[in-house]
């Protein structure tokens, strides 16, 4: 990773954080395959949207729990000056720096090992902050939208996209059929760690409703706090403003 800066700050472990930090290790080399199979590819596109909701243009952009770093990735391609992304998995910031270094960005994206919960930023530091399909591994979703909110300036946007709980009657049973039951066997044949995918399934039905988060949202301090439901409303991109 010549060339690429890496640094490191003192990580807080709640009681969640030594499963978590291990088992994305575990994962790192087949996380992005992973994706493109679970959701056919489409969370490319939902990405792109998320990041053009935040509006990195011309600002500092913050990316946290990156992991492979494709939304720190698509925070620069879309404008952002500078862009960190933070994450305490090692695994998944070394990958991040590898893909940022192949894609010729790796002059824009700077990789931390840092906790979400934690982050080793001054307030009103960064034009946004994003969180891609990662708060729900947090110990405190609460206070991890505390920590993005903190560190934004003043008109600053946050933008999270996550899978959420399906609320369908109709499609409910489908969605939970395939999820608890096909993705794991995935997660076994591709990842070689079915565990993981298991842990998959029950971290989404553990997250807060749509609804409910963007009320944690308002607690954190954002306004105009709105959410869109996308994937037939097993994925939701929430959105709020620093006032």
């Amino acid at each position: 990773m010549r060339g690429l800066k890496l640094m490191e700050t003192t990580i807080r472990t709640p009681s969640r954080a030594p499963f978590v930090r291990a088992m994305f290790g575990r994962i790192a080399s087949r996380y992005d395959l992973m994706n493109a199979l679970m959701t056919g590819g489409r969370h490319r596109a939902w990405r792109r949207l998320a990041v053009r909701q935040a509006r990195p243009a011309g600002g500092r952009a913050l990316d946290i729990c990156c992991g492979t770093g494709d939304f720190a990735l698509e925070l620069a391609r879309q404008g952002a000056s500078a862009v960190v992304g933070v994450d305490f998995s090692g695994e998944m910031v070394a990958l991040a720096a590898r893909k940022a270094q192949a894609a010729g960005l790796s002059g824009r994206v700077q990789w931390q090992l840092a906790d979400a919960l934690e982050l080793p930023f001054p307030d009103d530091a960064f034009l946004c902050a994003t969180s891609g399909f990662s708060l729900r591994n947090v110990d405190d979703v609460g206070r991890a939208l505390r920590e993005m909110t903190r560190v934004l300036a003043p008109g600053g946007r946050v933008a999270v996209l996550e899978l959420t709980p399906v609320r369908s009657r109709l499609f409910g049973p489908v969605f939970r059929a395939y999820f608890r039951g096909l993705v794991p066997l995935v997660g076994g044949l591709v990842a070689g760690d079915r565990a993981a995918y298991t842990y998959l399934p029950d971290s989404v039905r553990a997250f807060p409703t749509a609804d409910k988060l963007a009320d944690l949202m308002t607690q954190a301090g954002l306004v105009e706090v709105r959410y869109r439901l996308l994937a037939l409303g097993t994925v939701a991109l929430h959105l709020g403003v620093k006032p």
